[in-house]
């Protein structure tokens, strides 16, 4: 037995371990960080890449609220893209092409220097349970260790079982072990528990590659950054290509549909709807005679190559002929097949808005056990996890961002009070208050929390401070100036934009679709006065201008829910007594128990009416 008693143990050091463990450590707990294995801490298990669209702006909503993944994925990126850049501000999500080896390194390198954290190398078997209470674990080797608290983001690790066409594996990722023990444990208890699966593709060696035949896609020529840290821009990008598969490829797929474990029931579990293997895809979208391949390099140094697209749980035989028709992979040689792997995860709806459980005391679910998928949505788990088992070992509030604050807390609203039966994955829809949530405005949402908090240091605070007050008077300066046809004409009929007989504010005609600050400064009077903003200041005060109407709307519907996020529900609430309440809505409030009326209206079957039957005994 350890003799120390920590405040919280994370179990797992994954994405959401990771950060659940920083969030906590910095915080001033004593963490334990429990994992199967130190070499593969932060490792990157399936695309060697942060971001994305929705998962962009947690990435950054993270980095603001003080957490790594952020840094990290600037530490280690070989590409930027801002992705969405033809659509609104509310759709741009920065993404970044990560060396995956640099990246595990500099996360282990930032815990490994993180004050209060200390590791330990064994598989968690169960867990100890006191008096309803997770009060330590017991490992593999029968080590006891105590703690106030504990945190479970197991993976894909919990009763993995890999598939590769016809053929078997346990493990939670292909070379490792799979982990047993807990799901029994909390089944026992009263837990309800389901599967699910997720896949990868093959990698290959980009040596036998012919990249002639594919279509380079570079980085932005001007690459920014997750982090409002000083973290370094990149001045170097790898470049990704893309290329497609044909009818050929597809013949040869369906060959081994028949020792597919996709397709002759040996998978039951559901996989992730928006992001299917290419057995999937071909056979789904029959009428298509081509899929789209992303070809990504794994990193600086090494030759190793990631078929994004092509996620597939077929005979390696299978994989490795279909591949050779696919143009510049004539030649391939390949590291690794596809594979799929099925997993345990416990529906979320069995948690509080803190991700404890509802049914054991101080026990906290993260990441991939919740039932989502994505790097990004475990790590914004994982921290919210960190924070609030630091803050309940403490007798400090819980603390819980709502859905008009922060994508993080539409993840968490959206599996507490929906559940999900598929592998969730976090989209710009999914968020009613998108234009609220953008990619540029994290700091100034999330910053000021995370400094009250004790995550984020008076430093950010003041940057913060500063971006606000210089966006502020650039706006001002915008929309105090005129400008007179003679000046803005030229432009306006640069871009076939009507012109103007006479002046206008410089706000007004960034209002028009096609006009942007950066047109505006062909004009010297006012390039002389906004090349004095950095980047990120010009952008934040284009986009309130741009949009101004548009965000006003969204905060006064945000006003108007929120008359029924005050509206408290009883925690022993019995639903059952209201006879005029629908029996699915008995049946689902009864399950989820939610905090208030706004949580209420967005369990899936609870009707309008049933929230009206609601208000009337609450009294409203």
């Amino acid at each position: 037995m350890i003799s120390e008693i920590y405040d919280v143990i994370v179990v797992g050091a994954g994405h959401a371990g990771c950060e659940a463990a920083a969030a906590a450590a910095n915080l001033g707990s004593k963490i334990l960080l429990v994992t199967m294995n130190m070499q593969t801490i932060g490792q990157m298990s399936c695309n060697p890449a942060m971001g994305g669209i929705a998962k962009g702006q947690i990435v950054r909503e993270i980095d603001a609220m003080g957490g790594y993944s952020g840094i990290i994925a600037d530490k280690s990126a070989i590409q930027f893209k801002m992705l969405n850049l033809s659509k609104g501000p509310a759709m741009w999500s920065p993404r970044t092409q990560n060396d995956r080896m640099l990246f595990a390194e500099e996360w282990r390198y930032a815990l490994e220097n993180t004050p209060n954290l200390d590791f330990f190398q064994d598989m968690v078997k169960s867990l100890i349970i006191e008096n309803n209470k997770a009060v330590g674990v017991v490992t593999s080797l029968g080590i006891e260790i105590r703690s106030n608290s504990v945190v479970l983001t197991n993976g894909t690790f919990l009763n993995g079982l890999i598939h590769v066409g016809d053929k078997q594996l346990g493990g939670g990722r292909m070379g490792e072990p799979r982990a047993f023990g807990i799901t029994e444990q909390l089944v026992s208890l009263g837990f309800e528990a389901g599967r699910m699966k997720t896949g990868t593709p093959p990698r290959v060696d980009g040596r036998s590659l012919d990249y002639s035949k594919m279509d380079e896609q570079k980085g932005d020529e001007k690459p920014q950054k997750f982090s409002y840290s000083d973290t370094p821009k990149l001045t170097k990008q790898l470049s990704c290509h893309i290329v497609y598969t044909n009818e050929t490829v597809h013949d040869i797929l369906r060959e081994g549909f028949n020792r597919s474990p996709m397709f002759n029931g040996t998978i039951q579990s559901l996989g992730p709807r928006y992001c299917p293997s290419i057995e999937d895809k071909i056979n789904r979208f029959a009428e298509r005679t081509r899929h789209q391949l992303f070809v990504e390099p794994e990193g600086w140094k090494t030759v190793e190559i990631y078929v994004n697209g092509f996620s597939s749980s077929l005979p390696e035989d299978i994989q490795i002929k279909a591949m050779k028709h696919i143009p510049g992979f004539e030649n391939v040689k390949v590291f690794r097949p596809g594979y799929a792997i099925e997993y345990d995860y416990f529906p979320p709806t069995q948690l509080k808005h803190t991700l404890e459980t509802k049914l054991v005391d101080n026990l906290y679910f993260a990441g991939q056990i919740n039932g989502t998928t994505g790097y990004e949505e475990a790590a914004g788990q994982g921290l919210m996890a960190g924070i609030n088992a630091h803050n309940k070992v403490h007798d400090k509030d819980e603390f819980i961002l709502n859905r008009d604050e922060a994508y993080i807390g539409v993840l968490i609203d959206d599996l507490i009070t929906k559940g999900t039966e598929e592998p969730y994955r976090m989209f710009t829809s999914r968020a009613e208050y998108r234009l609220l949530l953008r990619q540029d405005n994290a700091d100034i949402r999330l910053t000021e929390k995370a400094y009250h908090l004790g995550l984020a240091k008076e430093e950010r605070l003041r940057n913060v401070e500063d971006k606000i007050s210089k966006s502020q008077e650039l706006e001002s300066f915008l929309r105090e100036t005129s400008l007179k046809p003679g000046l803005i004409n030229p432009i306006l009929e640069s871009i076939e934009s009507n012109p103007v007989d006479q002046a206008y504010r410089a706000s007004q005609f960034l209002t028009r679709p096609n006009i942007t600050l950066e047109k505006l400064d062909e004009i010297d009077s006012i390039k002389e006065v906004t090349s004095q903003y950095t980047d990120e200041v010009r952008e934040q005060a284009e986009v309130n201008i741009k949009y101004k109407g548009y965000i006003e709307k969204e905060k006064e519907n945000v006003a108007k829910l929120s008359r029924l996020e005050n509206v408290k529900i009883p925690e022993d609430f019995d639903y059952i007594k209201l006879s005029s309440l629908s029996a699915e809505a008995k049946q689902k409030m009864n399950k989820v128990r939610p905090k208030t009326l706004a949580q209420a209206g967005r369990i899936s079957g609870v009707s309008p009416a049933d929230i009206n039957v609601l208000m009337v005994y609450l009294g409203r």
